[in-house]
């Protein structure tokens, strides 16, 4: 008995069984050889754009089952080739989606965007969405084997470019599942992130380092009349995958100016060098990919989101925007929303029990695959299937009590706002002073201050990330190593003595003063459990500059204080019996953010750095506070 039919036959049970199956539960391998077995593989299939740029595709066609089929389209800027060692320690989703696909009697198709690989063209970010992608749904209906109807799904820059699609009406795009999809979502109510670039107005260094391995536009090419059949040989021999130098991000993020990280870094120059001058309402973020708040949307979704993702808020808000604006109302009535407390693309990693970071979510799985295929079965097979009337238009896990909930509508039906001031007698510096949570407004006004100096940050401890995992694991830890610090302010309200549940936005408005012309402020929502860990929830930062709006910049005042509201956090925790509801305000969060050096200069080009005095004011004239959605 051969080594590959023991492999074959090892995993035959998973296969062959519903697909539930989590990805890093079966080898490559396994999937290749499955794939090899039922589809008709159509390689190095060159697509035509409307400008005469073609993009290397690979079609999938189910042997069995009489077509023509309905298609589901994977569209990807990273690199497919299956000259590609497999990872044992991440598996391909390509593979697994491709299998599921065959195996629910979908053709798939997996595309890279145009300047990747053997596409041709030069890349942009999200691979121009409205006339690529527009074009390839064209292309897609036309083909023998296809009925005319496509899906769309993925996950992270696979799904990004969804959104851009399905701005606009083509008739063959008839539903779309798009998983942690932030970075492609531009402005969306009160987040600017600009495709999670930005935070409140401060950089978000994840995407720096996603940056310095795709923005390199330097690489080999073929001449455009090499035949097909020429295309799959060399395919054979040339993945055209840049081998990018190992970084050191821990050190390499620490460099001065900010500007030159990935310079200095060795990697190339690239998109980046133009978005850091940028601010996040500038002209030039509405001219590519991105989807804005001021657009349609024109399909069915289902939208799949995790609590630990780099852009949580910005997704739930874009729900509720399709839910609210799309202009057909079968559009609008047609969106189902997964939020799971999973890290980025995790909803179909999951461990058993799921741990994220250190906080035990317990049995996470719903059969997120059958989901999927019965929405895709309903809207690109027309099933007459169960799913849109049995369905709830959210699923959402409620972290602390570790259960799935539904609800009509997000925030939850039945909720309402509980607002908590922030108040201390001697100061909130640090988990030993005595800062506190109340719903009891402050009877008289005081201040809480500390010093914020760039060179010596807060330390990021896990959160809400994603694509620094060498440096900044993503996921909930305990805060406390962060909290001992005297630059951090901590509130804690009393012990609870019922439990709460908190689902949706929390709104956070803080009255802050400084001795600099500009700074940030950060706060941080944590659970602190009866042993006194406390959970990380959400964070969320402001660089006061743009207090006023994204779109201008007006420097601070000493000794004035102003109001400043942050953009919101959001999550699902049940704060149980016994535990604390607490947060924490300090000026930087690094490396999650870009470091402000408090000097009101250009940050992002500038070198020197000064130490600021920062503070928070509250009482009865100036109530600084956060407003929690809690569910009664």
């Amino acid at each position: 008995m051969t080594a590959r039919f023991l492999l074959l036959a090892t995993f035959g049970l998973v296969l062959a069984g519903s697909g539930h199956a989590q990805i890093h539960k079966v080898p490559d391998q396994v999937r290749r050889d499955a794939l090899a077995a039922e589809a008709h593989i159509e390689r190095m299939v060159m697509v035509p754009m409307r400008d005469g740029v073609r993009l290397a595709s690979r079609v999938y066609i189910p042997k069995d089952g009489d077509g023509p089929f309905a298609t589901i389209l994977w569209r990807s800027p990273y690199n497919f080739s299956e000259k590609m060692v497999p990872n044992p320690d991440y598996s391909d989703a390509n593979l697994k989606f491709a299998l599921d696909a065959i195996r629910h009697g979908y053709v798939f198709i997996m595309q890279n965007e145009r300047g990747r690989f053997y596409s041709e063209g030069d890349w942009e970010i999200l691979g121009r969405p409205r006339t690529d992608g527009h074009d390839t749904l064209t292309w897609i209906a036309e083909q023998p084997w296809s009925n005319g109807r496509v899906g769309t799904i993925g996950c992270s820059s696979t799904a990004e470019w969804i959104m851009g699609l399905a701005s606009e009406p083509h008739p063959a795009h008839r539903a779309a599942v798009p998983m942690a999809a932030g970075a492609g979502i531009g402005r969306m109510g009160p987040y600017y992130e600009q495709g999670n670039f930005y935070r409140g107005g401060a950089v978000q260094l994840p995407m720096l380092a996603w940056l310095y391995g795709e923005q390199n536009l330097v690489r080999p090419t073929f001449p455009p009349e090499l035949s097909r059949e020429e295309r799959i040989r060399v395919a054979r021999f040339y993945q055209l995958a840049a081998d990018m130098p190992d970084v050191d991000w821990d050190k390499a993020l620490r460099h001065l100016p900010f500007a030159d990280v990935i310079r200095e870094a060795g990697g190339p120059d690239g998109v980046f060098d133009e978005m850091v001058d940028r601010n996040p309402d500038h002209p030039d973020w509405y001219r590519g990919g991105l989807y804005h708040d001021n657009e349609d949307f024109t399909v069915p979704a289902l939208w799949v989101h995790s609590w630990y993702d780099l852009s949580v808020g910005p997704n739930v808000e874009l729900y509720n925007h399709v839910r609210q604006h799309a202009s057909d109302a079968d559009v609008r009535d047609n969106q189902f929303m997964i939020i799971g407390p999973t890290e980025h693309c995790h909803m179909y990693r999951l461990r058993s029990p799921h741990v994220v970071g250190d906080r035990n979510m317990g049995e996470v799985d719903i059969g997120l695959d059958s989901i999927v295929y019965r929405f895709f079965d309903h809207y690109l097979k027309g099933n007459d299937n169960d799913f849109p009337d049995d369905e709830p238009p959210v699923r959402y896990f409620a972290m602390g009590s570790n259960e799935w909930k539904t609800a009509d509508a997000w925030p939850p039906e039945g909720t309402a706002q509980q607002t908590w001031f922030l108040a201390s007698d001697d100061g909130a510096n640090s988990l030993f002073g005595d800062g506190t949570l109340s719903m009891s407004p402050p009877s008289a006004d005081g201040v809480d201050t500390f010093v914020y100096d760039p060179h010596n940050p807060v330390p990021s401890i896990g959160g809400n990330t994603c694509c620094l995992a060498g440096t900044l694991p993503p996921g909930s830890f305990d805060q406390r190593p962060v909290q001992a610090r005297q630059d951090v302010l901590v509130y804690r309200s009393e012990p609870l003595e019922e439990a709460l549940e908190v689902s949706g936005p929390v709104q956070v408005t803080l009255y802050v003063a400084s001795d600099a012309p500009d700074t940030d402020f950060t706060v941080k929502l944590v659970d602190i459990d009866t042993d006194g860990n406390a959970w990380n929830l959400d964070e969320t930062i402001q660089r006061v500059r743009y207090r006023d709006g994204f779109d201008r910049e007006v420097m601070m005042r000493p000794g004035t204080v102003y109001e400043v509201e942050l953009s919101p956090l959001v999550t699902s925790n049940v704060f149980q019996a016994g535990h604390r509801i607490g947060i924490e305000v300090s000026s930087s969060s690094f490396p999650r953010f870009e470091r402000n050096l408090n000097t009101g200069g250009n940050n992002a080009r500038q070198s020197d750095a000064a130490t600021a005095v920062n503070e928070v004011h509250f009482g009865p004239s100036r109530a600084s506070r956060i407003v929690l959605t809690v569910v009664e």
